[in-house]
């Protein structure tokens, strides 16, 4: 087992939120170079790739001392201002410039609350029936796959023939291999897995099941470890997915994410294609053979994903 699959949480245990917090900035300092920051580079022999501690430091306009002990993990005391100057300096998006603030200064939540079942609204899963061509579904904490419609089964698998612990992105990406085939930009949709349960970890570095999970997938899948190492986050709302479905061939699908206020830890997604689109052709056969199913008895508007 490599250094990287040793380092992750077991099962059962929780993510160390001091070894996050020095990991990434140690990481994003690792990919800025003084060039990119206009400062001169003399040619010297660099031992460290990247940025130098003391230059990053200067550049955020605190010592030397100071730096050093906050990406050593210790972010105790540190202010609003002071982490806003080093994401500046660090020329941080918005998602990881939240994903510092959440390492170095974490909420105080209730009792595990990210423990608990996340529970989805009866009215969202009217709403999500109510969808009818458009595939849909809601996604909470842990890329947990919460709920969806008939469409979304028809196009991605039917969830509910999987028990309620394999219904998780992670899981599905990273440890089946008929994901794989179904995604034409795996490597893209491992990505933004990833980054996403980066982005949880920051915010509850406490849940065991989330640490379960993390360490499950960096015993199961190289790839999964390559990825969490980079230690990058992001928050992606949009896009065009690419799908080589089982039954109808190529996909090209935009989707949106929608953030559910009220429930600020799930997001409804929803997929289509272009109009007259060969696609939106593709979409419409698998709605009426579904329809079809639905007319003989059957939930399952189309056979699940070879397991």
């Amino acid at each position: 087992m490599d250094e990287q699959a040793e380092a992750a949480p077991q099962p059962g245990g929780r993510l160390d939120r001091r070894a996050e917090l020095s990991e990434f900035l140690r990481t994003r300092r690792a990919r800025l170079k003084p060039e990119d920051v206009g400062m001169p580079d003399f040619g010297r022999h660099r031992r460290v790739p990247g940025l130098r501690r003391e230059e990053l430091a200067q550049l955020a306009g605190v010592s030397v001392a100071y730096y050093t002990r906050l990406e050593q993990g210790n972010g105790r005391n540190v202010s609003a201002e002071v982490l806003d100057s080093i994401a500046r300096a660090l020329r941080l998006t918005d998602a990881e410039h939240a994903h510092l603030t959440h390492l170095a200064k974490p909420k105080q939540h209730k009792k595990k609350p990210a423990a608990r079942a996340q529970q989805v609204r009866p009215a969202l899963r009217q709403l999500l029936d109510l969808m009818d061509g458009v595939p849909a579904y809601i996604v909470g904490r842990r890329a947990e796959i919460l709920a969806w419609n008939r469409m979304a089964a028809a196009v991605f698998g039917d969830w509910g023939e999987l028990p309620v612990a394999e219904r998780n992105w992670a899981r599905l990406v990273f440890l089946r291999p008929d994901y794989h085939d179904l995604f034409v930009d795996w490597e893209q949709k491992a990505i933004d897995i990833v980054c996403t349960l980066r982005m949880d970890a920051g915010c509850y570095p406490d849940d065991p099941r989330l640490s379960a999970l993390v360490g499950e997938l960096s015993v199961k899948s190289e790839d999964f470890r390559r990825l969490w190492a980079t230690h990058d986050v992001k928050d992606k709302a949009y896009g065009v997915k690419l799908l080589h479905h089982p039954l109808v061939g190529e996909l090209s699908l935009n989707f949106e994410g929608f953030r559910l206020l009220g429930e600020t830890e799930q997001t409804m997604v929803s997929y289509h294609a272009d109009p007259d689109s060969p696609s939106a052709d593709a979409l419409r056969l698998l709605a009426s053979w579904g329809a079809d199913k639905g007319r003989l008895g059957s939930t399952d508007p189309r056979p699940p994903l070879s397991a």
